[in-house]
């Protein structure tokens, strides 16, 4: 069952490989890889923290706001972006047996898509954040963008 401490392991500094499509929505189009940072601080004692993760490549930086609802024992997941300076729709979900899956709905590109976002494969130095649209209501999914987390080695070999 999801609680207020599932997102401790991400707490500080990591190196990210970011993998995302060239079209979100198209599952032939191609990958595009590129490096970025990020750096996350716990808030509330651990049920929310805020991270900013660093994306030269794009001339971008992003930032997340996780908050745990202990009513409903739940996630948000809240994603804001330099380059619009606006909150995105939040997504929804918890973690079972180590997987966290959230959920909720946006627009991109002119169409509504059912968004879900996916972290796995977590431990202290390493974890895999995957994101998906859906333009069917979550019948089928395309898999955009992926980011594999990994500590610096300064960090991991402390």
């Amino acid at each position: 069952m999801s609680s207020a401490h599932d997102f401790d392991f991400f707490h500080g500094t990591w190196n990210v490989l970011h993998r995302r499509r060239t079209d979100f929505l198209d599952p032939g189009s191609g990958w595009e890889e590129f490096p970025g940072r990020s750096e996350c601080r716990p808030l509330f004692d651990g049920a929310a923290n805020i991270d900013e993760i660093d994306m030269p490549h794009l001339g971008a930086k992003g930032l997340t706001l996780r908050l745990f609802d202990p009513v409903r024992k739940e996630w948000s997941l809240n994603w804001a972006s330099s380059r619009s300076g606006t909150l995105f729709p939040p997504v929804f979900g918890r973690f079972e047996d180590a997987r966290g899956e959230f959920h909720g709905d946006d627009t991109y590109d002119g169409k509504d898509v059912r968004v879900r976002f996916v972290w796995s494969g977590v431990s202290d130095t390493a974890a895999r954040w995957e994101q998906a649209f859906s333009v069917d209501g979550g019948e089928s999914w395309v898999t955009n963008w992926i980011m594999e987390f990994t500590r610096p080695e300064e960090l991991a070999a402390s």
